[in-house]
C-alpha cells in the first residue's frame, strides 16, 4: 500500500511551496487508494514557533488536506510529534555506531569554529573519528558531551528520483553529518529516515533543493538495512522576480491568502499545477477539483523546470471557481457581506440581496467584491452629469435628458424595462445604445457597473426606477435650458 507523509518543521506559517509538497503527498496517496500521513518534525526547538503547529492543522483542514494519520487523529504508527518519539532513534544511531557506519564525536564548538575556511564554510575534519575504544569508553563514561555523526564511505551513491531520473554524487562532496544532537535529539535529516522507516513510507516528496542530501538518506537505509522509499523532487517554486519563494523572501501564508478571499478550491487548483501537467483526455484543461485532481495526479508529469507564481493567474482562477460554485454555497459566501452592507445607515433602497449575489456571482473574482460593486443599488451616489456624455454612443446632457424623458413616460405606463425602451427609442428617436447608456447613468450614477440597464430595472423596483430618472431628469434639465 502507499503510505506517503507531509513532514513539515513547526516554524511558521504554511507557504504555497509547503502546500504544494503536501498537496503532491497527498494526491499520490489518494490516487493509489493509500494512506496520507501527517507528522510534525519538531526537533529543532530553537527553530520551533509558538502557534504554527495549529497553523498547519488549520491550513490542511480548510484547504480540505485530510490526513488518514496523524497528530489529531492517531493511528497505529503514533505518535506522530518527532519531540514524543525521542527513545526511537538513538538505538539506531548505536546500532550504526557498532556496525561502523556512525562515530562518537566530542569536539567542542572552539574547535568546530577553527575549521571554518576563508570563505567561512565548515566541513569536519573526522577528529574523532580517530579516537581509540578506549579513549571514547573514557570519555562516555565521564559524561563528555557528544554528538554522534554518520560515517560517510568512500566513492560515490546513486539514487533513482521519479522527476529528475539517475542521479549520483561523490562521497567526497558530503560531511559526515550529525544524527544525534549533544541533547540527545536526532538532527532532521536523521529522524526523517527513522521516522519514515517505522510508519512504512513509500514516498517521499520534497523541493528540488534537498538532492544534494538525499545521498546520505540513502546511505542511511543502506547501512541500516531497510527498504529504499520511492522519491520525488519537486521543480523550483520561485516569485515573478526569479526568487524561491520562501518565509525569507516574504512569501504569503496560506491562511492569509484564505483570508484575502482566495477559495481554498482554487488555491489547491492553482497549486497542483506549479510543476504538474495533466495528460491525456485532460491536457488543455486548467479547473479541477481536488476529488478530480485524486483520479487523475500522476507524479510520472511532474516537471524538472522551474515553476513560477503568478498571483494575476491565481485571480483568474478564484472567478473561475467562484463562477461554478454551486449557488447556495456561493450565497453563503457573500450573503453576510450584503447583510453588512444593508444596515449601513443613508440606505435609499432595500434590493433583494440574493438577487444581487445572482447577478454578481458570474463577474466576481473575490467574494467580498461584491459589495463596492453593487453599492449603488442601495443607494444612489452623487455623480457629476459628465457621466452622460459618452463619445461613441454619441450621448450628451441634452440626449441623456430626452432618452430619459421618454423612458420615464414609457415605463411609468409599462411594467416591463424592454417594451418600455422600445416606446422610448419609438418616442424620442434616439438609437437604443443612447437611451440604455443614458438610462444606465441615471439608474446607478458610476462610471463602469457590473450589469446593463435593464438588469439595473429589473434588480430595482419600479418605485425606486422612477425616483432616480427624477433625479437624473432634474440633474440636466439646468444644464440643457
Amino acid at each position: 500500500m502507499v503510505r506517503s507523509r507531509y513532514a513539515p518543521s513547526p516554524t511558521g506559517y504554511m507557504t504555497i511551496g509547503n502546500l504544494r509538497s503536501a498537496l503532491y503527498e497527498y494526491l499520490i496517496a489518494k490516487r493509489e487508494g493509500g494512506v496520507f500521513i501527517l507528522r510534525l518534525e519538531d526537533t529543532d526547538r530553537q527553530r520551533y514557533v509558538e502557534g504554527a503547529e495549529e497553523a498547519i492543522y488549520k491550513t490542511l483542514r480548510r484547504t480540505g488536506l485530510r490526513y488518514d494519520e496523524g497528530p489529531l487523529v492517531g493511528g497505529d504508527y503514533g505518535p506522530y510529534i518527532q519531540s514524543q518519539r525521542k527513545a526511537s532513534y538513538l538505538p539506531h544511531a548505536l546500532e550504526l555506531v557498532e556496525g561502523g557506519k556512525a562515530y562518537f564525536c566530542f569536539c567542542e564548538k572552539e574547535r568546530l569554529d577553527s575549521l571554518a575556511d576563508e570563505r567561512g564554510l565548515k566541513k569536519y575534519d573526522r577528529h574523532c573519528l580517530a579516537l581509540s575504544p578506549e579513549e571514547i569508553k573514557q570519555r562516555l563514561e565521564a559524561g563528555t558531551a557528544y554528538v554522534i555523526r554518520q560515517r560517510i564511505p568512500e566513492g560515490r551513491t546513486a539514487f533513482r528520483d521519479t522527476v529528475f531520473g539517475e542521479i549520483a554524487i561523490e562521497n567526497k562532496e558530503m560531511e559526515d553529518q550529525i544524527l544525534i544532537k549533544s541533547d540527545g535529539m536526532p538532527t532532521y535529516n536523521f529522524a526523517n529516515v527513522v521516522d519514515d522507516h517505522h510508519m512504512a513510507i513509500t514516498h517521499v516528496v520534497r523541493g528540488c533543493e534537498y538532492i544534494t542530501s538525499t545521498p546520505k538518506y540513502v546511505l542511511l537505509y543502506e547501512a541500516l538495512g531497510w527498504p529504499m522509499p520511492v522519491f520525488v523532487h519537486l521543480p523550483l517554486l520561485q516569485n515573478e522576480e526569479g526568487q524561491k519563494i520562501s518565509k525569507r523572501h516574504g512569501a504569503a501564508s496560506i491562511i492569509d491568502m484564505l483570508e484575502a478571499g482566495f477559495l481554498p478550491e482554487a488555491i489547491i487548483n492553482y497549486v497542483a499545477l506549479l510543476g504538474w501537467s495533466p495528460a491525456g483526455a485532460h491536457a488543455h484543461h486548467e479547473i479541477f477539483t481536488l476529488p478530480e485532481l485524486e483520479k487523475i495526479f500522476d507524479p510520472a508529469h511532474i516537471s524538472k523546470s522551474p515553476s513560477t507564481f503568478d498571483i494575476k493567474k491565481l485571480t483568474w482562477m478564484n472567478s473561475e471557481h467562484i463562477k461554478k460554485m454551486k449557488r447556495e454555497k456561493f450565497h453563503a459566501l457573500v450573503i453576510p457581506f450584503l447583510d453588512e452592507a444593508a444596515k449601513k445607515p443613508g440606505r435609499d433602497f432595500l434590493p433583494d440581496i440574493h438577487a444581487l449575489a445572482d447577478m454578481a456571482q458570474p463577474r466576481l473574482a473575490f467574494p467580498r467584491e461584491i459589495v463596492p460593486m453593487v453599492d449603488f443599488f442601495f443607494t444612489l451616489p452623487a455623480y457629476d452629469i459628465e457621466l452622460y456624455t459618452h463619445a461613441k454612443m454619441k450621448t450628451d446632457p441634452e440626449v441623456a435628458l430626452g432618452a430619459l424623458t421618454a423612458f420615464r413616460e414609457a415605463f411609468s405606463r409599462l411594467a416591463d424595462g424592454e417594451k418600455a425602451v422600445a416606446e422610448a427609442m419609438a418616442a424620442s428617436g434616439l438609437g437604443k445604445g443612447q437611451l440604455l447608456w443614458s438610462l444606465r447613468t441615471a439608474l446607478s450614477g458610476m462610471p463602469a457597473t457590473p450589469c446593463g440597464a435593464l438588469d439595473m430595472v429589473r434588480l430595482l423596483s419600479k418605485e425606486e426606477t422612477l425616483r432616480r430618472l427624477d433625479i437624473g431628469i432634474e440633474k440636466l434639465t439646468p444644464a440643457v435650458k
